[in-house]
Order: C-alpha cells, then structure tokens, then sequence
C-alpha cells in the first residue's frame, strides 16, 4: 500500500553534520540496518566522494538486500562552467550505486549570485542539466530545493523558475527546504501550498530547528500537500538539528490519520530512538516527546490520582503505542494515590486506608523536605517502604565503623578506607584503596560483603552524582548523592544525604547492597 507520506531519513549524512556527533561506516551500517527494519522508505547514506567513510557505506550497501528502503546518495548540481557528463561530482553519484540520488541546487537569488556567484540562467541550467543526467541513467531523482522559504519571500518568481527548471527535467519529488530554520509555520504552509499549485510533480519538505519549529514546520507543509517529508531520527543535525522524525512519525500516524508506516512499527519507535543515540554516544533525553522516559511521567498528586481512573485524561496517547511506559513519581508532592501505584510496580501490597499507607506517605515527604529524592532511587524508596510494611525487619548487614583518610605517595594521592561491617554475629574488617575516598569506601564495603554474599561479586557502579541541596551554607551545606548500581541483568537508584559527602555517599552505597541482595 502506498503511504500517505513518505519517510525520507538522513540521519546519516545531515545528522552526521551536528556537532559532536561522528560515525563510522559500520555504524552507519548499523543505523541504516535498524531504520530499514523499523519501515522508514528512504535512507540517505552520505555524499558520496566527500570522504572515505561514505564511501564504503555505499560499497557495502550495494551488497545487502534491503527490506523495506531504498538507499540514496546525495550530491549537489553540476558546477557552472561544467559539462554535466564531464563533472566528477555525477560520476561519484553513479559509482554509488544507489537506486535513489537526491541533489541539492540554489533557490535564493541571493545564494546564486553572491554564493555561488553564478548567473541566474546558468543555475537554472546546472539544475536541469543535472536532473536529466540521473533521469538518464535510471536514477529516481528527488531535488532538495535548498533555501526555498527565503528564496522565494526575496524573489517569488525565481524561486519558482528553479522548481520548474527541476520538474521539466523529471524530478521525482521536488523537496522545499527550509535550510536556514528561520521560517514559521504559517509561511512554510502558503509557500508550499502555492509551490503545489504550480507543480504537477510531487513535493516533500525539509525543515531544521533553529527557532524550536522544525516538527512544526514539517507538519505545516505536510497539511499544506506536502507528500513527503525528510528528517533525522532524534532530530540531530547541523547547528540545532533537523526536524525530528521521533515526534514526526507519530503525529502524522496517531493524530493525523496519515499512514506511513505498518502498525506493528510504532511500538518499536522508543527503541529505534534509543539504538541510535546509542550508536551515537548521545544520551537520551528523558524529556524526549513521545519516547523520553519523561513522556508519560505523573509526579502530582491529582494527575496520578487521574490516571488511576481515566488513563486518556493526562496522556495524550498510550505509552505502548510508541514503545514507552507510564511511570509514577514518588516525591514531596506526592499523594496516596502515587504511594499505592509506585508500591504496586515496585511489587508491594498496599491499601488506601492501611495505616502503612499514610505512613510511607508521611515518611516520604518529610525526607523530600530534607533532601532526598526519589525518583531516579526506587530501590531506596522500595527499602523504605519494606521497612515500614515489615515493621523495621532485621538488616542483612549493618556497617559498625568506617574510616576514610587520604595520603600522598611520590606524586599520587591514594584513598584508603576501612570497613567494619557485622552480619548477625560474624564481623569483617577490611581495607581497599581507591582513585578518591568514595572509590575506597566501596572498595572496602564490597570486599567485607562478598565474604557473606558471594553473588554481590556482579555488582558495580554505573553512575554517581553528587548534588548541593542548600549551597547557600557554604561548605557546611547538604549533599544529596545518588547512585546507579546494576548486575548486568537490571539497574537500580539509590539515594544517600548528609553533610558529610562521604556519609551521604555510604548511606546510597548500603542500600545498593541491600537492595541487590533483597530483589528477587
């Protein structure tokens, strides 16, 4: 069937122009690979002959079947002055060996003569020229209209003789780009809306970032008749990125009826999000729409006590519906209703009117009030509320004594702690060394537990973070340290705070044991 828009991504060569961000040709292999399954139906690879990594992505492409997408290399028009068959720019775009060519040419008068320093007919020429050159060689040719919205906001009648100059010579899809971000959404709508009017080919659009509206802006073309629309997955891209086909999928799909990819894709949008930040060494955005961890987050009171009852009436969709799950924030702000559900995910009992209920509520917010915080520590959350529920249950273990001093030795200085810890009437002392006194502290803890409980071996530290609560005190003030702990199967948060940094530090690091030795 075909979709009502098509999915053109080009992640791996306009989103490899952000900063920060640098692929190899097996990761771009990886992320075409991932993106293809996901259903997407054009994959932009790179411009080939700009550099050797592009180069190799498209040696190994030619080799692979692709299941849903048609690979395309990019390029620009000939150059003036240039025979188009003579021109090395066409001959790296063939040697490509890609179904699918996408040319980028001049729309701004402005560029064409100050740029380019061409003549408005030769530009013209160098479009058409082109676009016939790749027609002629069994190319599918889409013409990225580079600087449409300002080209034609300076000289309407320009801009449009470039559209046409590109139509005549068989574009298949003539792409208005919005290269500078700069437009908003009402002039990206009457400019598409006019450019459809006057081309019998189809038209996509391109949009980037720049003022925050480049999903907008993408949106507003596709109502205006756009039928395609080119994008990034995460939306990186050169300087604020490029419209983010994470948020675009899903409104053409869930709010706007347009299908463009098949139903069972959509539950994958979360991961295909995910897998590509990874590859990209980019952390994922909790606040991400649609696929954050944040999206579908209900921290105040009366929001939770809402979804309880009418899930539709603080979610704008289903969370599964694009890979993503409803989470329950426990905090200060929090009410019963948070207390019942975050109780019942992490797997305990609870009953609005039990008087455990009202205590853990109570518990919460005043340590809330004094410092901690639990969201990113379910694990100290779920020992807090085991604690109360089981009416203080005897510790697997208890640290009696700790000391941490610092040396210096030639030019080093080396951490030392020192742990005395008892499990029911056996005791350990033990000593470790580390980079810093924390580093030391766990050292000395993890050596004296393994003794007793072998299977805490597995366990490391993933992440610290240190956070000054009241910095208006100055040195004396509270520290709130969290930590992230996992045993390559799952991870868990826990929370410690003092002023003591090393207190608070010892108080996440026991309840990180605790919690690996409790969970089931």
């Amino acid at each position: 069937m075909k979709p009502a828009v098509e999915l053109y991504d080009t992640t791996l060569r306009d989103g490899a122009q952000g900063e920060g961000i640098n692929f190899s040709a097996q990761d771009k292999l990886r992320i075409a690979e991932k993106i293809d399954a996901f259903g997407i139906h054009y994959i932009e690879g790179g411009w080939p002959g700009s550099n050797p990594k592009d180069m190799e992505f498209f040696k190994q492409a030619a080799k692979r079947k692709w299941k849903n997408a048609k690979i395309s290399a990019f390029s620009m028009t000939r150059r003036k002055g240039m025979a188009v068959e003579n021109d090395e720019l066409m001959h790296n775009i063939l040697a490509a060996k890609t179904p699918v060519v996408c040319i980028v040419g001049k729309t701004w008068l402005l560029h064409v003569t100050e740029v380019l320093r061409a003549k408005p007919d030769e530009n013209l020429a160098m479009i058409g020229d082109t676009i016939r050159y790749l027609k002629d060689h069994g190319k599918i040719v889409l013409y990225d209209a580079e600087h449409s919205f300002d080209g034609f906001a300076d000289e309407p009648e320009y801009a449009l003789a470039t559209w046409q100059a590109a139509e005549k010579a068989g574009a298949d899809c003539i792409v208005l780009c919005d290269t500078n971000g700069g437009r908003l959404p009402r002039e990206i709508a009457a400019t598409t809306k006019l450019a459809i009017s006057k081309l019998n080919c189809r038209v996509g659009i391109h949009t980037h970032d720049d003022c925050g509206f480049g999903v907008a802006n993408a949106i507003a073309g596709i109502e205006a008749g756009a039928t395609q629309v080119q994008g990034t997955i995460n939306g990186i891209g050169e300087r604020t990125g490029n419209c983010n086909l994470v948020s675009v999928i899903p409104t053409l799909q869930l709010k706007m009826g347009l299908q463009c990819l098949p139903p069972k894709s959509m539950p994958k949008l979360k991961e295909l999000s995910e897998y590509v930040n990874e590859v990209a060494n980019i952390r994922h955005d909790p606040r991400a729409p649609w696929v954050g961890s944040s999206a579908f987050a209900h921290k105040g009171g009366m929001h939770v006590h809402a979804i309880e009852r009418v899930s539709r009436s603080y979610e704008h969709v289903t969370p599964e519906s694009v890979g993503n799950h409803r989470r329950v924030l426990v905090s200060d702000m929090s009410g019963r209703t948070n207390i019942l559900l975050k109780a019942a995910e992490l797997g305990f009992k609870l009953t609005p009117d039990a008087p455990e209920t009202r205590e853990i509520t109570a518990r919460v917010k005043e340590l809330e009030s004094q410092g901690h915080e639990y969201e990113a520590a379910e694990a100290s959350l779920a020992l807090l509320i085991r604690g109360i529920m089981d009416h203080n249950p005897e510790l697997l273990f208890t640290v009696d004594a700790y000391h941490v001093s610092m040396r210096r030795d030639t030019k080093e200085s080396v951490c030392e702690a020192t742990v005395k810890v008892r499990v029911g009437n056996e005791t350990a002392h033990t000593v470790a060394e580390g980079d810093g006194p924390v580093n030391a502290l766990d050292g000395a803890l993890r050596r004296a537990l393994i003794k007793f409980f072998p299977k805490l071996k597995v366990i490391e530290l993933t992440d610290y973070k240190v956070r000054i609560i009241n910095g208006a005190t100055g040195t004396s003030a509270k520290t709130r340290v969290l930590i992230t702990s996992t045993d390559g199967k799952r991870e868990w948060g826990t929370v410690g705070v003092s002023e003591n940094i090393i207190e608070a530090s010892l108080q996440a690091l026991v309840d990180s044991m605790e919690y690996a030795l409790l969970k089931k």
